[in-house]
């Protein structure tokens, strides 16, 4: 049945105000043209839904069983382009973003307090994973927006860098490497070492760094998340390598980031989206938010390590 919504708005501003002229003008029509809308609506419904004389214009009792439902699809139509335009205008909707751990503890809940402030319609949900899971959903359509390190084969995604990270070593209060002015790769490995565990991107990136350099790390322990390798560190099991975007949590928990040379090791940290997939308003927001804080952000990074 193809019935269009200028018929059924042709139909109702008739029944209501109960005259084809005065209609037409109401609706900008011509009266021919309103005509035969109501006709072409008339042959698809089966029947008359005015009686038509001279003098007046009046519903047939068809007209009048139809009357409240067009009344009802009009309201429904209505409701659905405010719901759309809410969603335009951030009086509503959806966020799902998945973010790397140091990300979520470190930099995003100011983000997320900021956009509340400005939009407290959207309803967020953040999915704390790892970088490679990160990946993950927004391949997959889970999440609009993902905040991780840059994926080596994503042909299927974009990556916006935000920052470049260095790799930087972990190391607990009163270790004897404090004193060293200068830190090596080759000081750190002389210790027992406390890893992420494979196939994590971080890991990898480390294993072929050192391989070009002759240097071979042999974790003692190893594990998936940032915060466990700071616990085990911090109780004395080993020295690590970190990311420095997780230096604060780090410094929190008693430990101290050092810097790391020979080779001085880094990787890009970036918003990553589905390559031709149009972002809804709402993720279009959070993006330029985070974009404007990561600049606002350089200029008031902590000192060099």
């Amino acid at each position: 049945m193809n019935i269009s919504i200028n018929q059924i708005i042709a139909f109702s501003t008739i029944a209501r105000i109960g005259s084809f002229a005065e209609a037409a003008i109401h609706l900008h029509l011509s009266q021919p043209t309103l005509s035969i809308a109501i006709k072409n609506l008339e042959q698809t419904l089966g029947g008359k839904l005015f009686a038509r004389t001279t003098r007046s214009v009046t519903l047939t009792p068809e007209g009048k069983a139809f009357y409240p439902v067009a009344k009802r699809l009009l309201e429904d139509w209505e409701r659905s382009l405010q719901d759309v335009r809410n969603h335009f205008e951030l009086l509503r909707g959806k966020l799902e973003l998945a973010a790397m751990p140091t990300y979520t503890i470190n930099r995003l809940p100011a983000i997320l307090r900021d956009f509340h402030t400005q939009h407290p319609a959207i309803n967020i949900t953040v999915h704390d994973v790892i970088a490679e899971k990160v990946v993950d959903m927004v391949r997959e359509g889970r999440c609009e927006l993902g905040i991780t390190f840059e994926p080596p084969y994503a042909q299927d995604l974009d990556f916006e860098p935000l920052y470049t990270d260095r790799f930087v070593a972990l190391l607990p209060a009163k270790h004897q490497l404090l004193a060293k002015k200068r830190l090596r790769w080759v000081d750190i490995l002389t210790y027992p070492h406390i890893s992420l565990s494979r196939p994590a991107s971080t890991r990898t990136l480390i294993d072929q760094a050192l391989m070009e350099q002759e240097l071979l790390v042999t974790p003692v322990l190893e594990t998936q998340q940032l915060v466990s390798i700071g616990r085990m560190v911090n109780a004395g099991l080993g020295v690590s390598v970190v990311p420095s975007t997780s230096r604060t949590q780090m410094e929190e928990m008693g430990l101290h980031c050092r810097a790391i040379s020979s080779p001085v090791i880094t990787h890009k940290l970036g918003i990553l989206t589905r390559r031709q997939h149009e972002l809804s308003a709402a993720a279009q927001a959070m993006k330029s938010l985070i974009q404007q804080t990561n600049s606002v952000a350089k200029n008031k990074e902590p000192p060099a390590l």
